[in-house]
C-alpha cells in the first residue's frame, strides 16, 4: 500500500470515496476555477461508481481519481476553448457604440450647409439654375436644351465656371469674409 495508508486505515469505503472527493475537489481548485471543482470532482465520483465500482485498492482508487479527474479537466479546458470562453471579454468592459454624430461634427455641417446657402443667394440665376437641374438628376444634354444653348460645350465651360465660383464664395464665407 502507499504511504498513507496509515490515513486510510480502518475507513469504511464510503469514507474513503469521502475523503478522496475533498481531496479531488482541492486538486481541481488548484487548476482550475474553485467555482467548478466541486462539480468536477463529483463527476469523478459518477464515473468511479458507474465504472469501476470492482476497483478496492485504495492505491488505484487514487491513481483512477486523478487520471479522471486530469481528462476532466482537459476536457472541460478544450469545451471552453471550442466555445471561445477563454478569450470572451466582459460586456461591461467593452465601450458603447456612438449612437450618432458628435455635436461638433452636426454643427460643422449645419455652417456648411449654412454658407452653402449663402454662396448660392450670392451667384447668379444661371449658375443657381445648373446646381439645381445638377442635383436633380439631369445630365448635360437636359441642361443644354433647358438653357437653350446650341453647344454642349458651352454647358460644360458654364459649370466649370459656376463650380469655381461656389468653391471662391464657400472659401470666402468659411473666413469670415461676410455672411
Amino acid at each position: 500500500m502507499g504511504a498513507d495508508s496509515l490515513y486510510w486505515d480502518g475507513l469504511s469505503r464510503d469514507e474513503i470515496l469521502g475523503r478522496l472527493r475533498e481531496r479531488m475537489a482541492a486538486f481541481a481548485a488548484s487548476r482550475y476555477r474553485r467555482d467548478v471543482a466541486e462539480d468536477l470532482a463529483q463527476e469523478v465520483f459518477v464515473v468511479l461508481e458507474e465504472k469501476y465500482r470492482h476497483v478496492e485498492s485504495l492505491d488505484e482508487l487514487l491513481k483512477l481519481c486523478f487520471e479522471i479527474m486530469r481528462m476532466k479537466l482537459m476536457g472541460l479546458r478544450h469545451k471552453e476553448s471550442r466555445r471561445g470562453e477563454t478569450t470572451q471579454k466582459d460586456v461591461t468592459e467593452l465601450p458603447l457604440a456612438d449612437p450618432g454624430e458628435s455635436q461638433e461634427v452636426l454643427i460643422d455641417r449645419q455652417r456648411r450647409l449654412q454658407r452653402l446657402e449663402t454662396a448660392l443667394a450670392r451667384m447668379g440665376e444661371r449658375c443657381r439654375n445648373i446646381f439645381r437641374w445638377k442635383l436633380e438628376g439631369k445630365g448635360f444634354p437636359e441642361i443644354q436644351k433647358l438653357l437653350s444653348v446650341e453647344s454642349i460645350n458651352t454647358v460644360y465651360t458654364w459649370e466649370s465656371r459656376c463650380r469655381k465660383e461656389l468653391m471662391t464664395a464657400m472659401e470666402s464665407l468659411e473666413k469670415g469674409g461676410g455672411k
